[in-house]
């Protein structure tokens, strides 16, 4: 599978998740919840990224986890990116 070698990214979609938590199950170190009840991702550094649309690089441990927890989403709201052209991994608009 290509996707376990390749660069990835990924973002929220605050607006459509659900609160529902199985990403942060999935990749702790990769989503976290903040006060306000939503998902969000998480920089090497820990902090959360809370600006809309804000990506971070998955680390590469992680890939697998950050793409069945896109796909698992009840609220579809992760997206998974290739870093190399920007093409949809996992989420909306993944085939």
């Amino acid at each position: 599978m290509a996707t376990e070698t390749e660069a990835l990214n990924v973002f929220i979609d605050q607006d459509l998740c659900t609160g529902d938590g199985l990403c942060a199950q999935y990749a702790p170190d990769v989503f976290e919840f903040d006060i306000d009840g939503l998902a969000y991702v998480k920089g090497p550094d820990g902090e959360l990224r809370t600006d809309p649309g804000s990506r971070v690089d998955v680390p590469e441990k992680y890939r697998l986890d950050v793409i069945d927890a896109a796909k698992e989403c009840p609220g579809d709201c992760i997206h998974v990116r290739r870093v190399a052209d920007d093409g949809v991994v996992a989420g909306p608009g993944a085939e």
